[in-house]
């Protein structure tokens, strides 16, 4: 099992943080534009949300970019959301090489386009030495199916003698998840005022912060991310003890 910190890091600056992205297609109608207008505008707030976390010593960014739930959007909507994705990995490598950053990808590749799974495996190849940020993002991505995927896996080793049943452990499983080598989230903020987790890292979220904020994603600022840092510094994390 991965370590469980005693106490909030004596910076105050989380490890780990982890956002879920919302408000895009809000914040066009807002505006009466299209929802590509806002989704363009959204791939402006990743560029300075990366820059912010490593401005303030963050670790690791994970960023829930699409979930398997919206492959239900619409055909244009996706084809859109598509295009700004070959955008960014095209035009943004170069920029974090530049800035020591490593970007990796977890979800299910292959529902995704051929050329889009070169686009990925180029830029984590490019980037994989990089260590002053570690940039995840969630792409196609479902916490149910990784757990479960994880599960498939224990049970095939099990079936294939590898492993004993009975030894199974959280361990095991965590092992087998797509982040295995990633610590868990410290905080997860997600923007434009929902309150709920959307099956995002379900697993590595159970002792994680969580900060709500009103904003929408492509408004989201430093100044914002700022504030959710502030309120994770105040939080006092006991893991299930006491401090009495």
């Amino acid at each position: 099992m991965k370590p469980v910190p005693t106490q909030p890091e004596p910076s105050g600056i989380p490890v780990h943080v982890a956002i879920i992205m919302d408000g895009n297609g809000r914040w066009a109608q807002s505006r009466g534009l299209p929802r590509a207008a806002g989704h363009a505008q959204g791939a402006e707030a990743v560029r300075r949300t990366v820059k912010a976390a490593k401005h303030l010593g963050i670790r690791y960014l994970t960023l829930y970019g699409f979930s398997l739930e919206n492959w239900n959007r619409p055909a244009k909507e996706i084809l859109d959301l598509m295009g700004l994705l070959r955008l960014y990995l095209r035009k943004e490598i170069g920029e974090l090489q530049r800035e020591g950053v490593r970007i990796r990808f977890i979800g299910d590749r292959t529902l995704l386009a051929p050329d889009i799974v070169s686009l990925i495996e180029m830029s984590e190849q490019k980037t994989r030495d990089n260590i002053q940020l570690d940039l995840v993002v969630a792409l196609s991505y479902g916490s149910r199916q990784e757990i479960t995927d994880a599960a498939r896996k224990l049970a095939m080793d099990a079936a294939a003698g590898k492993i004993d049943p009975e030894t199974i452990d959280e361990t095991s499983l965590e092992a087998r998840l797509y982040t295995a080598d990633i610590p868990d989230p410290d905080l997860i903020i997600r923007t434009s005022g929902e309150k709920r987790i959307s099956n995002f890292l379900l697993w590595q979220s159970a002792y994680a912060e969580f900060v709500f904020t009103d904003v929408l994603w492509p408004d989201f600022s430093l100044e914002k991310f700022e504030l959710s840092i502030e309120e994770f510094g105040r939080r006092e994390r006991r893991y299930g003890a006491t401090t009495a």
